[in-house]
């Protein structure tokens, strides 16, 4: 079953297990559709589920940059040799956060969330962990 929004009661787990002060690393593990999947009425122009993430990253930016987060990693994934059969990824993307309280400003940002439109039509699976350095 794909994975791609989390809901109340994880960002409430989230909240409740993540230090507020501790800087953050958000690792995304991406599937994308073969065609960006926009909902009908949407303006987007045609593309591959990789080019309307990207049209996403690029929608992001501001936001990221006001909250003080960045990529700090971002590769295409070649093989996974340690996974359930089947299971594969495209890309790996760690984003770096000040803190969860960046983080969730971040969810709340309404150029943000205008922006989802194009990271929900590029994925067809995705898995978000919340980390930091050990």
């Amino acid at each position: 079953m794909p994975s791609l929004d989390s809901s109340a009661s994880q960002i409430k787990t989230l909240s409740d297990k993540v230090p507020a002060d501790a800087a953050i690393q958000m690792l995304n593990l991406l599937r994308f559709n073969a065609h960006g999947e926009y909902p009908s009425g949407t303006d987007a122009h045609p593309c591959s589920g990789r080019d309307a993430y990207a049209r996403y990253l690029r929608a992001v930016a501001d936001s990221m940059a006001t909250v003080g987060a960045h990529i700090r990693l971002q590769s295409r994934v070649l093989h996974t040799l340690i996974a359930p059969q089947g299971e594969q990824w495209d890309e790996v993307l760690v984003f770096e956060f000040p803190s969860l309280a960046a983080f969730l400003s971040l969810l709340e940002d309404e150029q943000y969330k205008e922006a989802a439109v194009h990271r929900t039509a590029a994925l067809m699976d995705s898995r978000l962990v919340c980390t930091t350095e050990a």
